[in-house]
Order: C-alpha cells, then sequence, then structure tokens
C-alpha cells in the first residue's frame, strides 16, 4: 500500500472520529481551523504557480466560511446586532477570498486569515471560560 494514502485514509479515520465527538463549539473550531488551513495551502499553491489548486482550496476556504455563516442563529443570541456583524464580517471574507482568486493576491488571503483567527480566538476564550463538564 502506498504509505501516502495509507496517511490520508488514517487522517481521514481520525477526522471522522473528533467530528463524531466533538461537542457543537469544537465543531465551530474545527471548521474555522480547516478555513485556516485551506487559506494557507492556497497560499503554497499560488507561490508554486498551481492556479487550478489555489481555485479549489479557497473554494473549500469559501465554502467553510459560508457554513460558518450558515451557523449563525441572531433569535438564539442575548445580542443579536452582534449576530448580523459577525454575518456580514462573513459575506466581506467571502467576497475577499473570491477577489483574491480573481486577483491571485496572497494579500488578501492574508487579510481574511487575520479576520477568521480575530473571530477564532474569541471563539477559543468563550471554550476556556466555559466551565468543564
Amino acid at each position: 500500500m502506498n504509505p501516502m494514502r495509507a496517511l490520508r485514509q488514517y487522517q481521514k479515520v481520525n477526522s471522522h472520529a473528533q467530528i463524531s465527538e466533538a461537542t457543537p463549539h469544537r465543531l465551530v473550531q474545527m471548521l474555522m481551523e480547516g478555513g485556516l488551513d485551506r487559506m494557507a495551502q492556497a497560499k503554497g499553491a499560488m507561490a508554486r504557480g498551481d492556479i487550478a489548486e489555489k481555485g479549489l482550496m479557497l473554494g473549500k476556504a469559501i465554502d467553510i466560511i459560508i457554513g460558518l455563516r450558515d451557523g449563525l442563529d441572531a433569535s438564539k443570541s442575548d445580542d443579536p446586532a452582534y449576530v448580523e456583524r459577525l454575518d456580514s464580517l462573513y459575506v466581506y471574507m467571502t467576497n475577499r477570498l473570491m477577489q483574491a482568486n480573481v486577483d491571485n493576491d496572497a494579500e488578501i488571503i492574508d487579510e481574511v486569515a487575520r479576520l477568521l483567527i480575530t473571530v477564532k480566538s474569541g471563539w477559543d476564550e468563550i471554550a476556556a471560560a466555559a466551565p468543564v463538564e
């Protein structure tokens, strides 16, 4: 068996196990981590001149951000206005990544990554402050 194929299969099984055991909060963290990973992969592909891979990875990052946006529910929030601002931020991030793909612009990817890192750090703080069950 091809060692790289075996590694990918193991990672896939491990990912499925993590997902099945994850709390909803952890699933959001995993999505954000995945979005950041895809953006980094897109930048690597861009640096190599691999346009197809860059487009694929940016598409996956966009899909993840759309998924995060779809998970927002202002009706379940103590601060619906905050959720609306986060929704607008996700729309902005999606549009910027589409622009990064068209313009082949790594700086735009970095901008969106910084924004997502900021959102993720706030999300991570919520987990750190939550009582352990």
